[in-house]
C-alpha cells in the first residue's frame, strides 16, 4: 500500500498508471491530495475554494468505471488545481474579485468540461491576480499566495495560486492562463514546468476575460511529460470559441515521450539578457545554453530588435482590451451591487459597485485603457502599440526561418518578496519582460526550472519558444533538456524545495 506521502509524490503520469491498475483508487488519492490541502493550505493559499464532495464524487466514478472493465484514459483519476478563472458549474467563480465574490456559474467552460471527460478530478479553485491582472498574486482581493520555496515571496502571477499547489504537493496537475506570462511566469519562481499553447490552442469560452487577443489557458505540472498529457487533455477546436484554431492538436506527448534535440538549431534572443536581469539567472541561464549545447543542439545567437518594445506595447493593448471586457460587469445582471436603495440612478448604482468591487490594479488598467481608446489618443497609443505588434511578429517569423526553437530566461529574477513592488507598478510589469512577446505573437511558450539562483536559493525558469502550430518542439526540446537536468543534478529540482 502506498502511503500518503508517496502518493502526493507522484506525477500524473505514475498517478494514473497505479490507479489505472488497481495499485491504488482514485479515492485513495484525491484524499490524501486533500488531506495535504488541509494539512498545509492555511500557510500557503493557494485555493480560494477547495471542492471536498464534488471531488471526491468523480474520483468514485472513476473507481466504478475501474471496476466495470472500462478503460481509463491518461489522466484518469490525477487530481488537479483550476485556476478561478474558469466558470465551473456549482461551483464559486470570483476570478479574484470581490465583484464576484459568491458567484455560481450555470454552466462549465469548454476546458472544464474537457477535464470532467478526462476523468481528471478537479479539487478546487485557485487563487489569482484580480480579473489576472498582475504578476504577483498579490492583486488579488482575497490575500497573497505564498510561495512554497519561501513562504514570504511570490509565487508569480497572476497564476499564483495554482503554481503554489503544484509546488506545494496539493495538486499533480493545474491550469493557468497566459496573457502577458502567467502560466509561465509562476512557473520559473516555483521550480515548476508551465506552458502557454499557441494562441486559440485551447478554448477560451467560459474563461473569464481579461485581454481577448492575448489570453490562453494552459497546463501547469511538475514533468514536462505531465504537462503534456493535459495539454492534449484540454486541446482542440471549439466552435463555441470564434478563436479556436480548426486543426489537429500537434503530437505533444509523443514529443515529451521522445525528447531529443540531436539537429536543432536553438536561437538565443540577443535582446533577453543585460541590464536588469539578476546575475544569478543569466548563470543558470548560460549553463542552460551551454547544456543543450552538449547534448546536440546547435546554438545560434538570434536579435529580434522589436522586443525592446514589447512591453510599453502590450500595456497599452491589454488594458485597452481590459477597459472593453469589464464593462459589462456593471452590476446590473450578477456581481456585487452597491446603492441599489430605490433612490440611485443605474449609472450610480454601477458606479459606486464598481469602485467598490474593482481593486486598484483593475482600477488602473481600465483607467489606462480608456485613456488608449478615447477619441484623439486611439492613432497615437492603440494604434501605434497593434503596429508595433506587427512588428514583433515580423521577428519571430524571420527568427524562425534560421531556427527551430528560441530561448531566453523566462524572468529576469527570482521570486521577490511579498510587498516589495506592491507600490511600483512599473518594476511590477517588468516580471513580465521575456514572456510578453509570445503572446503578442501568438506562438507557442514553455517554462521549465533550470537551477537555483546561487544569491538566494530559489528557482530559475528556462523559457523555450516556438512558432505557432508548433507547440511540440516544446515538449521535444523541454524534455531533453529536463532529463540532462535531472541527470545532472541526480533528482528533479523540486526535491531541494524546504518542506511545509
Amino acid at each position: 500500500m502506498t502511503g500518503t506521502t508517496d502518493l502526493i509524490k507522484l506525477t500524473a503520469a505514475e498517478t494514473a498508471a497505479k490507479i489505472a491498475s488497481g495499485e491504488v483508487t482514485a479515492v485513495q488519492v484525491t484524499e490524501a491530495h486533500l488531506a495535504r490541502i488541509a494539512a498545509v493550505d492555511e500557510k500557503v493559499h493557494a485555493f480560494l475554494h477547495v471542492d471536498r464532495e464534488g471531488a471526491l464524487a468523480q474520483a468514485r466514478a472513476v473507481d466504478d468505471k475501474r471496476a466495470r472493465g472500462e478503460k481509463l484514459g491518461p489522466l484518469a483519476g490525477v487530481p488537479l488545481a483550476l485556476k478561478d478563472i474558469f466558470t465551473t458549474k456549482g461551483v464559486p467563480t470570483t476570478v479574484g474579485s470581490k465583484l464576484l465574490e459568491g458567484w455560481i456559474p450555470p454552466y462549465d467552460a469548454t476546458l472544464t468540461q474537457r477535464l470532467k471527460a478526462a476523468d481528471v478530478i478537479i479539487l478546487g479553485k485557485t487563487n489569482m491576480d484580480e480579473f489576472a491582472m498582475g504578476s504577483s498574486t498579490e492583486n488579488s482581493a482575497y490575500g497573497p499566495t505564498g510561495n512554497p520555496w519561501d513562504l514570504t515571496r511570490i509565487p508569480g502571477g497572476s497564476g499564483g495560486g495554482s503554481s503554489a499547489a503544484l509546488a506545494s504537493y496539493q495538486a499533480v496537475l493545474a491550469i493557468g492562463t497566459d496573457t502577458g506570462g502567467s502560466i509561465r511566469q509562476p512557473a520559473a519562481v516555483t521550480g515548476t514546468v508551465g506552458v502557454k499553447p499557441t494562441y486559440g490552442g485551447v478554448s477560451r469560452y467560459g474563461m473569464v476575460a481579461f485581454s481577448s487577443s492575448l489570453d490562453q489557458g494552459g497546463p501547469c505540472a511538475r514533468t514536462v511529460l505531465d504537462a503534456a498529457l493535459l495539454h492534449e487533455a484540454i486541446a482542440g477546436y471549439d466552435p463555441l470559441d470564434s478563436t479556436s484554431i480548426d486543426a489537429p492538436v500537434p503530437s505533444v506527448v509523443e514529443a515529451a515521450r521522445n525528447g531529443n534535440v540531436a539537429g536543432l538549431r536553438v536561437g538565443v534572443v540577443k535582446e533577453f539578457g543585460g541590464e536588469g536581469y539578476q546575475a544569478g539567472v543569466m548563470q543558470r541561464f548560460n549553463e542552460s545554453v551551454e547544456l543543450l549545447r552538449e547534448i546536440g543542439a546547435e546554438i545560434v545567437e538570434i536579435s529580434c530588435p522589436s522586443f525592446d518594445l514589447a512591453l510599453a506595447a502590450y500595456y497599452l493593448i491589454a488594458p485597452s482590451e481590459c477597459s472593453s471586457n469589464l464593462a459589462r460587469f456593471d452590476a446590473m445582471r450578477y456581481g456585487l451591487r452597491v446603492g441599489d436603495d430605490g433612490t440611485r440612478s443605474a449609472e450610480d448604482v454601477t458606479a459606486l459597485s464598481r469602485e467598490a468591487g474593482f481593486g486598484d490594479e483593475v482600477k488602473r488598467r481600465i483607467m489606462l485603457g480608456t485613456y488608449a481608446l478615447s477619441s484623439g489618443y486611439y492613432d497615437a497609443y492603440y494604434g501605434s502599440a497593434q503596429k508595433v505588434r506587427t512588428l514583433i511578429t515580423r521577428d519571430f517569423e524571420k527568427a524562425f526561418e534560421s531556427v527551430d526553437v528560441l530561448i531566453s530566461p523566462t524572468t529576469p529574477t527570482t521570486a521577490f518578496p511579498i510587498g516589495e513592488r506592491a507600490d511600483d507598478p512599473m518594476a511590477m510589469y517588468l516580471a513580465d519582460l521575456c514572456t510578453i512577446p509570445s503572446n503578442l505573437a501568438g506562438n507557442a511558450a514553455m517554462s521549465l526550472p533550470c537551477g537555483l539562483a546561487p544569491e538566494d536559493g530559489l528557482p530559475v525558469g528556462l523559457q523555450i519558444i516556438a512558432p505557432a502550430m508548433a507547440d511540440d518542439r516544446l515538449y521535444r526540446v523541454g524534455a531533453a533538456v529536463e532529463a540532462a537536468f535531472i541527470a545532472r543534478w541526480g533528482h528533479r529540482l523540486l526535491e531541494e524545495a524546504p518542506s511545509l
